[in-house]
């Protein structure tokens, strides 16, 4: 622990009044408190849609660059040899127990839910994660939404709470999820009080035309890039923060919860294409400067209020999902499928090396059903990019419905993955075993 905590310490900075930047990956120095030449970290993301995809244009045949990929699923084709499309697989638990709030609350750790008042989960992967390597980051999780969290019951008698959170940190306790981008960049960058209208850039301006003497030309360019995007994200924060101040003011006027408001009047951005770039470009720079190397990414909850107006779609995300093999829900699958490719774009973009950040992450996105229309859990939809360092084979296709339910665990899948990133346990949610061929 001693070993690990001297690590952080000795991690490569840009510091300034009231900030400290961690600096990506550089050729010139050591980073993150080993040699240059080490291997760079290992990260995992987890990418969340609710209520079900597609049907039929959800799909993927082949293998590698000759992967042929369903019309959702298009986004992807820059990384067809990056990417693992799974099928068949589920998460026990969920099955049998009602609609919504029941098929959401474990899709990450895969236990038995309680109903009623008190809430009884599991720890999600994530945190297990984040535990793993709290020692070794700033951060040990980053945990962001694009939806609001609910509260009250469902008809099923599950608290709603199951259908807003997707990370838990305990067996009764969801981690707070952060909705607003100004809120989850000032963390990520240590913002605080009045600092909050002062750029990051100008106050370590100075530390980072000293570090730029002591660096080689290609680092020089790199800290550049690095420090071009974070105003790039800072100068869009700064209208979401403005947002933010507007909807604080009509709180204390009306005197209503945050969570009961529409957007934009709720202070979150009124296009949601904005909101999850903005979430996906935290997550990058998170990963990027090896801030952490966990994070959750609620991107709708299953009993989705989001509209989708560019997507000429005239109904809301829920209902939508009640006609899951119509044209309008095939916008939709598309539409998120197009966040993940655009996070892995953005991680690709981040070289260490001779590898990137994307190739030494794993971007896991899963939903808690395959079929809203039948609210059908007995297969979720679930999609790989990035092989963790080399540690999973990728391009592939895989298919597990018709290996036998003790073969196609969701959580025999998390066993491989944490595996993979040095934390082995016996057993983890429902499953004893590890995913064969993963």
């Amino acid at each position: 622990m001693a070993n690990s905590k001297s690590a952080v310490s000795r991690r490569i900075l840009l510091k300034g009044t009231g900030v400290a930047m961690s600096l990506p990956w550089l050729a010139s120095l050591p980073v993150w408190g080993r040699e240059a030449t080490a291997k760079p970290p290992q990260r995992f993301a987890a990418i969340f849609m609710g209520n079900g995809v597609h049907q039929t244009e959800w799909y993927a045949q082949g293998a590698g660059k000759n992967m042929q990929l369903g019309n959702c699923l298009e986004s992807l084709e820059p990384f067809k040899e990056k990417v693992n499309v799974i099928s068949g697989l589920f998460n026990k638990n969920a099955t049998g127990v009602g609609i919504h709030p029941g098929q959401t609350g474990n899709i990450l750790s895969g236990v038995s839910l309680q109903k009623g008042a008190v809430l009884k989960g599991g720890i999600s992967i994530d945190q297990m994660l984040a535990k793993h390597f709290e020692n070794e980051t700033l951060q040990s999780s980053i945990v962001l939404g694009c939806e609001q969290p609910v509260t009250g019951y469902h008809e099923t008698n599950f608290s709603m709470a199951y259908s807003s959170h997707i990370s838990w940190r305990s067996v009764t306790a969801p981690v707070p999820m952060e909705v607003y981008p100004s809120l989850a960049f000032d963390n990520l960058f240590d913002n605080q009080g009045s600092r909050r209208t002062q750029s990051v850039l100008d106050r370590v301006k100075e530390h980072a035309n000293f570090l730029n003497r002591q660096v080689n030309y290609d680092d020089r360019l790199k800290i550049d890039e690095y420090l071009g995007s974070v105003r790039e994200v800072e100068k869009r924060v700064e209208r979401m923060r403005a947002l933010k101040g507007r909807a604080e003011e009509r709180i204390r006027d009306k005197g209503k919860p945050v969570f009961t408001m529409d957007r934009p009047d709720s202070g979150m951005p009124e296009d949601i294409r904005e909101h999850l770039k903005l979430m996906c470009d935290i997550i990058a720079m998170a990963f990027q400067t090896d801030k952490t190397r966990v994070a959750s990414l609620l991107m709708c909850r299953d009993i989705s209020g989001l509209v989708y107006p560019f997507l000429n779609v005239r109904i809301s995300h829920h209902f939508a999902s009640h006609a899951d093999t119509e044209i309008d829900y095939e916008r939709i699958s598309a539409f998120y499928c197009q966040q993940l490719a655009y996070l892995a774009q953005k991680l690709q973009s981040m070289p260490e090396g001779e590898s990137t950040v994307l190739d030494n992450s794993l971007m896991y996105f899963v939903n808690n059903m395959w079929s809203g229309q039948a609210h059908d859990s007995t297969k979720v939809p679930v999609l790989t990019v990035g092989s963790l360092g080399g540690t999973v084979q990728t391009g592939r296709v895989l298919d597990y419905l018709d290996r036998g339910d003790e073969n196609r665990r969701l959580c025999s899948l998390y066993l491989s993955i944490m595996d993979r990133m040095g934390l082995r346990l016996d057993s983890f949610g429902d499953a004893p075993n590890r995913l064969a061929d993963f």
